[in-house]
């Protein structure tokens, strides 16, 4: 069977603080660099500038709702586009009740131009496969369509990232509806790294995917003994298996490492997702 390639999630910190970082990924690997509001322009540039010069792919986020103004975002690109090589980018809703400046959606901040203007051609937005509180099924379903209509309009390689969560079946039910429904932008779904069982039911719930909650404490003991801790793939097997189908949308898996970057980027070398030696991504970056 051929291996998912894989991307993985880290926060600013550790972009530009973890002495394990250099050569722990194949060159080209997708980082994507986690954006929750604490962080100063200036540090997530400088992230994203040091996953460049490490020869991984920064994949910095924009938090719609987190954002203030129309200058600040257009800045914000622009200096990760100039001073950090970044064109590619993951644009998400940013989950606040209330937004902090001028942006409601992703689509009012896809509709000004910026990242056209800047050089970005590719670009990962928000799925849900467990549906979100935020917003109806149909109304995601519509807010796919519109994103898909940008990638035609604008040319810039849209995919759908996923949060991640336990449910595989369930998963890959979400992702052929997609399908269904007219959609057919590239599916790279969520899944987390080995970690112990506690860690990630308080991830989940700090993450707002409530559904993992229940799943983790249902299966828990069938995932693995809680002393050992979770075996992504229990996950990852079922979605990979799906993934060979040609009418498959799902062409990577996102790694969110809770359990570690090492202990995380170990487990993809040694399932054949990442090959450390020359890189997982120069036929999939499009993908």
């Amino acid at each position: 069977m051929n291996r998912l390639p894989a991307s993985i999630e880290i926060v600013p910190k550790q972009a530009l603080e973890s002495t394990d970082l250099p050569g722990l990924f194949p060159r080209g690997t997708r980082v994507y660099i986690t954006d929750i509001g604490t962080d100063t322009a200036d540090d997530l540039t400088a992230a994203a500038r040091r996953v460049q010069d490490l020869g991984y792919t920064p994949v910095p986020h924009f938090a719609c709702r987190r954002l203030t103004t129309r200058a600040s975002l257009e800045e914000r690109v622009k200096r990760a586009a100039t001073e950090a090589g970044v064109t590619d980018v993951l644009v998400i809703g940013g989950g606040l009740d209330k937004p902090a400046g001028e942006f409601a959606s992703a689509m009012e901040v896809l509709n000004t131009g910026v990242f056209e203007r800047n050089g970005i051609t590719a670009m990962g937005v928000a799925g849900h496969p467990e549906g979100s509180p935020d917003f109806p099924e149909h109304s995601a379903i519509e807010a796919l369509r519109d994103k898909q209509a940008f990638a035609e309009r604008t040319g810039i390689k849209v995919r759908i990232v996923t949060q991640f969560g336990f449910d595989a079946e369930g998963f890959v039910a979400w992702a052929g509806k997609l399908r269904a429904e007219g959609i057919d932008l590239p599916v790279h779904l969520g899944v987390a790294g080995p970690a112990k069982i506690p860690t990630l039911i308080k991830y989940a719930a700090m993450c707002g995917v409530g559904n993992s909650i229940d799943f983790l404490k249902r299966n828990a003991m069938s995932l693995t003994a809680l002393a050992v801790g979770h075996n992504p793939e229990d996950v990852v097997a079922p979605i990979e298996a799906s993934s060979q189908r040609s009418d498959s949308p799902i062409t990577q898996i996102h790694v969110f490492p809770f359990g570690g970057l090492k202990k995380s980027a170990e487990w993809l070398i040694g399932r054949g997702s990442w090959d450390i030696k020359t890189s997982a991504y120069p036929s999939t970056l499009s993908a």
